[in-house]
């Protein structure tokens, strides 16, 4: 059987509206708004959406977020209400750095670059 393809992912973002700015004006995620309290947004190559129904968890479903330059992105991440959890780090030689952060809603999530 061949692998499938993770196509849609759904964030938690009882304030909406900070989940929009932060992910459009952080990482550039096109988001249009769908309804009062959900909102689509497209990201490389995965869409999915900003539901304002749905509660964060620390103990929840993660994913990474690649960038070319960690510092840079940690600094609009603080800039626009996301606070770091873990600066950047090694996974081991040539396998790339990383930092976890929070959303301005709690979601915890991580970058990725293979710096």
């Amino acid at each position: 059987m061949p692998p499938y393809n993770i196509e849609w992912l759904v964030i938690p973002a009882p304030d909406i509206e900070k989940a929009k700015i932060f992910y459009n004006r952080v990482f550039g995620f096109e988001i249009s708004e769908y309804s009062e309290s959900f909102s689509v947004f497209k990201a490389g190559n995965i869409s999915g959406g900003l539901d304002s129904d749905l509660l964060p968890s620390e103990n929840s479903l993660s994913f990474s977020v690649t960038v070319d330059d960690i510092p840079a992105v940690l600094e609009k991440i603080e800039q626009y209400c996301g606070k770091i959890i873990k600066p950047k780090y090694s996974l081991g030689p040539n396998l790339g750095v990383c930092a976890r952060f929070a959303d301005p809603n709690g979601n915890i999530l991580e970058l990725y670059s293979p710096e």
